[in-house]
């Protein structure tokens, strides 16, 4: 029979080595969601500055990219093809892409999200689209790389139009 104070003992042991791999647990998903974070902000000052390339190294190489009223862009290459084309639309516009800081991050082992408010703007200052974006990341060799990514407008799009009866 195990004597009362090893029993404890041993039930002490095992709170302390929970509690302490429940805050290196906790530290590293802060570190992970930290870095996270910091992705979008680098994405969003590639696009205004135009550089394809840049936001591509965000991409994990079978990355797909959603966008909204357009077919998928699967691939490293056609996710920079589409957002250099993308880009060059915008600067011709002569608008601006934003990212609200205030955004839900999440992490699940090597799997990781953020989702946010974005707004494009004009050159006065206007807005010109406000929507939403949900990014899902993988983290791969200790770095993390887009996996997917969606956006939309919260503008609604109007019905089609109905033909006329002859």
């Amino acid at each position: 029979m195990i004597a009362l104070g090893k029993v404890v003992s041993l039930f002490a042991g095992l709170l302390l080595l929970a509690g302490y791999t429940a805050a290196a647990f906790a530290a590293e998903t802060s570190k992970d969601e930290a870095a996270i974070r910091a992705i979008n902000p680098a994405w969003v000052k590639a696009y205004n500055a135009g550089d394809a390339k840049a936001i591509s190294g965000l991409y994990a190489e079978q990355a797909v990219l959603l966008p909204p009223g357009a077919p998928a862009a699967k691939g490293n290459a056609a996710i920079q093809a589409y957002l250099a084309k993308d880009m060059a639309e915008s600067a011709k516009a002569g608008v601006t892409f934003s990212l609200d800081a205030k955004t839900d991050v999440g992490t699940s082992g090597d799997l990781g999200w953020e989702s946010g408010t974005y707004a494009v703007k004009a050159k006065s200052g206007a807005s010109v689209e406000i929507g939403k974006y949900l990014t899902v990341f993988k983290k791969s060799d200790g770095k993390w790389l887009i996996i997917r990514d969606t956006w939309n407008s919260d503008a609604s799009t109007p019905p089609p139009a109905i033909p006329a009866k002859k």
